[in-house]
C-alpha cells in the first residue's frame, strides 16, 4: 500500500485543462513536487509558477516517458478522445512499469455503471490493481466558462439537452483541493472512489438566473432536444465521439442523473463546497462582452 509522503514527483496530465490547472496549483501550494503534462509543453499558459512540463499525448506512446520518475499520476482523460482502452488503460500501464504507485483518475458521477462514458474502460482497469482513487465528480460549475461560454456570449443562453433535470454543480476549485489531499496523503485513500457534487441541486433556469445576475444581463435556458444538441456541437467543430459523449452525459440529468447532493466532498474537505453562486459571482468577467 502506497504510504503518505510529501516527496517525488506528481505528474498531472491535462494541465492545461480547468481541473489540471487547478490541481498543479493546489500541489505547488502545498510544497508538492510536480510536472505539468501536456500535448503542447509550449503552449503552457504563463504563470505556472515555473512548474516543469512534459509532453504527453495519449495517441502517441513515445511520449509516455513524460511518467519517468513519477511517485503519482493525477489521470484526465482529453474530452477528444473517446477510447480509453488504446490510450489511457495503456498509459497506465506504463505507468505502472515505471514505478508509478498512485493513481488518482478524474472520472465522473456514474461511470462505474454506465460502459456508455469512456471513463467506465479506465474505472475497470484500475479495480484490476492496487494504489488508486477515483474522482467522480458531477457537472463542473466551469462548464458555464468553458463548454456554454460561446451561447451565453453569442446568444445569451444556455442551450443543453438537459430539459428539467437539476444539476448539483461542484467548483473544479473545491475538485483540486481535494485531489491535492488525496495526492499528499494515498494511503488514507487506498482504493476509495468518492461520487463528489457541490452542495445544491439548481436547475438550467435557476443557473442562468444566477448568472444574469452575476453579470447584469438577462441570460436564457433553452432546452435543447437531444439530435438537435448533437448538430449544435458538430456544427462547433466537435468531433463526433466528442459530441456524443457530451450530449449522452447532459440527457442523463433529464432523469435525475446529477440532481443528487452528495455530503463526501464536504465530508473530506471539512467544509462546504462553493456554491454556484458564489462561482458566478467570482467570475463574473468571463462573461461580460468587450
Amino acid at each position: 500500500m502506497p504510504t503518505d509522503t510529501r516527496g517525488g514527483v506528481v505528474l498531472v496530465t491535462g494541465a492545461t485543462g480547468n481541473v489540471g490547472r487547478a490541481v498543479v496549483a493546489a500541489l505547488a501550494t502545498r510544497g508538492i513536487p510536480v510536472r505539468a503534462a501536456t500535448r503542447s509543453p509550449a503552449h503552457a499558459a504563463p504563470g505556472d509558477g515555473g512548474v516543469p512540463t512534459a509532453r504527453l499525448d495519449f495517441a502517441d506512446p513515445s511520449t509516455f516517458g513524460a511518467v519517468a520518475g513519477a511517485r503519482a499520476v493525477f489521470l484526465v482523460r482529453p474530452p477528444a478522445i473517446s477510447d480509453t482502452r488504446h490510450t489511457l488503460v495503456p498509459f497506465i500501464d506504463e505507468a505502472r512499469r515505471q514505478g508509478v504507485e498512485q493513481v488518482v483518475f478524474l472520472s465522473v458521477a456514474g461511470a462505474a455503471h454506465n460502459v456508455l462514458v469512456p471513463h467506465h474502460a479506465v474505472e475497470r482497469h484500475l479495480a484490476s490493481q492496487r494504489g488508486w482513487t477515483i474522482l467522480r465528480p458531477g457537472f463542473f460549475a466551469q462548464n458555464l466558462e468553458d463548454a456554454y461560454r460561446r451561447d451565453i456570449l453569442e446568444d445569451d443562453r444556455i442551450y443543453v439537452p438537459a430539459g428539467r433535470g437539476r444539476v448539483a454543480f461542484v467548483d473544479v476549485r473545491d475538485i483540486a483541493e481535494l485531489a491535492a489531499m488525496v495526492l499528499e496523503a494515498p494511503a488514507a485513500h487506498e482504493r476509495a472512489a468518492y461520487t463528489l457534487t457541490g452542495p445544491e441541486a439548481l436547475g438550467f433556469g435557476e443557473t442562468a438566473a444566477a448568472l444574469g445576475e452575476a453579470i447584469g444581463r438577462v441570460i436564457r435556458y433553452e432546452p435543447a432536444s437531444i439530435i438537435g444538441y448533437l448538430a449544435h456541437l458538430r456544427r462547433r467543430g466537435a468531433p463526433w465521439a466528442q459530441a456524443a459523449v457530451q450530449t449522452v452525459l447532459h440527457a442523463g440529468l433529464r432523469v435525475g442523473q446529477g440532481a443528487r447532493v452528495d455530503p463526501t466532498l464536504a465530508r473530506l474537505l471539512g467544509r462546504p463546497p462553493g456554491t454556484l453562486r458564489a462561482y458566478v459571482q467570482d467570475r463574473h468577467r468571463v462573461w461580460e462582452r468587450a
